[in-house]
């Protein structure tokens, strides 16, 4: 059995179905060509910066091109996810992949903060003993778990999309009498307010004027 692996969970970018509560600030293809660049982003990174393993986890299905371009420059294989919702087809990921790998840390392609080292500190936890690792998120939900056993009860029972993700996988944590690190909280990028951020990082080459044509002047946003 290999040892890590990195569990990537994307939609395919069909316009209008992704990053869709920023596109009353931006419109459909601008938030479209985001989530591409995030997902491209953080494909590049992982594997010319990192030893691990990739599997890309996609949904609805995995005809769009951007997914089988991501396939073959990077040699991946794409995963449909299954189940009803978010929990569902994270645990079926989750369940799959531990019968090929020891260990896997699930990613979204929202945090364009996360870096290597978030990855590595992950996997040397759970090599020296912890049971889960938890990158929680600002808004109350994560961007980072890593496992190396499946739990069907670190799925079922949350409130998915909301503020308290992070609290009740914590509360399935003490349930199961697991002992676990949790990474600094880390932004994602779900707000208009979070595009100013992100232009901050100077990595994304949005336009320089890119805060005033959304009208995000003030930090407060629109």
């Amino acid at each position: 059995m290999k040892q890590n692996a990195i569990l990537i969970f994307t939609k395919a970018p069909y316009t209008g179905q992704v990053k869709t509560r920023l596109i009353p600030a931006i419109g459909e293809r601008a938030a479209t060509d985001l989530y591409i660049k995030l997902l491209e982003m953080e494909v590049e990174w992982i594997r010319n910066y990192t030893p691990y393993a990739v599997e890309l986890w996609v949904t609805p299905n995995a005809d769009h091109p951007v997914l089988k371009q991501l396939s073959l420059r990077h040699g991946l294989k794409l995963y449909l996810q299954q189940g009803s919702d978010l929990g569902e087809r994270m645990g079926f990921a989750t369940r799959q992949s531990l019968t090929r790998y020891r260990q896997v840390v699930l990613l979204g392609v929202d945090c364009p903060v996360l870096t290597a080292d978030h990855l590595q500190q992950a996997f040397n936890w759970l090599s020296a003993g912890e049971d889960a690792v938890l990158g929680p998120a600002e808004d109350g939900g994560y961007v980072l778990l890593g496992l190396k056993t499946y739990q069907q009860c670190l799925f079922s029972g949350h409130n998915w999309g909301e503020g308290d993700v992070a609290a009740s996988t914590r509360q399935v944590f003490q349930h199961l009498c697991w002992r676990w690190q949790e990474l600094p909280e880390l932004w994602d990028l779900d707000r208009p307010v979070d595009l100013n951020r992100l232009k901050e990082l100077d990595v994304y080459a949005l336009p320089s004027d890119f805060d005033v044509e959304l009208g995000l002047d003030s930090p407060d946003g629109p």
